[in-house]
């Protein structure tokens, strides 16, 4: 019996330490023991990989400095802050070697060991390139004004805000290599998945989570990568050829659109993508655009998920048209509030204000974004430098619980749309917890 507890002792000892090595590693890294990194890169180099991962948006206040961090993220835990990135090198990371910062970008390790939070996508950024991880790091250290600002501590709780068990999260649900390209694809289409899933990190957003708070897919491979998820009182919406919730009757010149001029025809950017078109997505070269476009547009839909596609019925527009429309609750609100931009007929008016008949927030069975742009108005889209004319205006001082929550409903039963109602409790719950958009232009310059 000795002999046998001095074994198991033994064992667990093995495993223990075994286990602190894991989770307090430093990864390899391909630059590891580069001291000489050359000379400065040219800006446009490294702030074109900036733009394409959306640095700025997460590391960036309305009204703070580029890159100087404070950001509040909401997690299920707590609330995270995004750090300061500038080269700072007391506050920032303007003491980091180019491996050290290839490991935090790609690994989500900082230089001491310690793992970053997921919030940070390095799932998706590990399938960045050498090349642009090199460029990203001379951009940072050469071309960022150090900025001195102290990070802010998370407001997740002890035991869960400790970082090593991340290492073994790191292990099931972050992939170790790059991005390989399918080769019986075209070269634009690999652009485009080299983007989606690695710089521009669209899954983090647009991808499902599972219970470990983990994308449930990565890539192209998994049925249900960018099929829509809820993520801090937004609903983003599939990026799959989804008939109702998704890109099914769009167009790849539509999505080109889209992401270059922040509209369409089918919408208008608003909520987190507002901030990833004024800051990424107009930057990038219409050759990226179109390949981000070609990789999207081969993503298969599911119509078991989506349901029967949608149909456009103008039995809506006849009502709004008669004197029944004072007896159909939220009709009468959508007269006075909404109709006069958006039509009677729930079309809109060209790319410049969106159509609800038919638009994916409101046929989607998540109701946070159409809840959350009737309370708090959409931000300030801003296009080449010049800020949009029209904007959703917030009605939150206007309108009570129950008439949003009748509005909403009317619009999601409306001109052929078949959603779920929205009830006044799901209205004041975004209520209490979200904030007016702001009216100012939300931009950052980054240089």
């Amino acid at each position: 019996m000795r002999r046998l507890l001095t074994s198991l002792l033994a064992i667990v000892v093995i495993v223990a330490a075994g286990a602190a090595w894991f989770a307090t590693r430093i990864p390899a890294s391909p630059f590891d023991g580069v001291t000489n990194t050359g000379p400065a890169m040219p800006i446009e180099r490294g702030e074109y990989v900036a733009r394409q991962a959306d640095c700025v948006a997460c590391h960036s206040t309305e009204h703070g400095q580029p890159f100087a961090g404070g950001l509040p993220m909401g997690s299920p835990l707590g609330t995270i802050f995004a750090t300061n990135i500038t080269p700072d090198k007391e506050t920032g990371i303007g003491n980091y070697t180019l491996a050290q910062f290839d490991n935090a970008v790609r690994r989500g390790v900082a230089p001491d060991g310690r793992r970053l939070y997921p919030a940070m996508p390095y799932p998706s950024y590990v399938k960045m390139s050498d090349d642009d991880i090199r460029a990203l790091y001379d951009y940072f250290m050469n071309h960022v004004q150090p900025v001195k600002q102290a990070n802010k501590p998370t407001t997740i709780e002890w035991p869960m805000n400790m970082r090593w068990p991340l290492a073994f999260w790191n292990a099931v649900f972050a992939p170790g290599s790059g991005f390989k390209p399918e080769p019986q694809r075209d070269a634009l289409w690999n652009r485009g998945a080299y983007l989606v899933e690695g710089a521009g990190h669209c899954g983090s957003c647009h991808t499902p989570r599972g219970l470990a708070f983990q994308e449930v897919a990565l890539d192209a491979s998994g049925e249900r990568y960018l099929s829509g998820a809820l993520l801090d009182g937004w609903y983003a919406p599939s990026l799959r050829n989804d008939h109702n919730t998704g890109l099914g009757r769009w167009s790849e010149d539509d999505i080109v659109a889209f992401l270059k001029n922040g509209r369409n025809r089918h919408g208008v950017v608003f909520g987190s993508m507002m901030e990833a078109y004024n800051n990424s997505t107009q930057f990038m070269s219409d050759d990226d655009l179109r390949g981000i476009a070609r990789y999207l547009k081969s993503l298969p839909g599911d119509a078991k998920r989506d349901g029967t596609p949608w149909q456009y019925d103008g039995a809506t527009t006849a009502l709004l048209s008669s004197a029944n429309a004072r007896n159909t609750p939220g009709a009468q609100t959508y007269l006075a509030r909404c109709g006069t931009c958006h039509g009677r007929d729930g079309q809109g008016r060209g790319e410049w204000i969106p159509p609800l008949a038919g638009a994916s927030s409101l046929l989607a069975p998540e109701s946070a974004s159409a809840i959350n742009i009737t309370l708090n108005g959409a931000g300030r889209v801003v296009s080449a430098g010049v800020p949009d004319a029209y904007r959703m205006p917030a009605l939150r001082a206007q309108l009570n619980d129950r008439e949003v929550a009748d509005e909403l409903t009317f619009v999601r039963s409306a001109w052929g749309n078949k959603a779920s109602a929205v009830t006044p409790e799901q209205v004041r719950d975004l209520r209490e917890r979200t904030n007016p958009a702001s009216s100012d232009v939300i931009i950052l310059q980054m240089r």
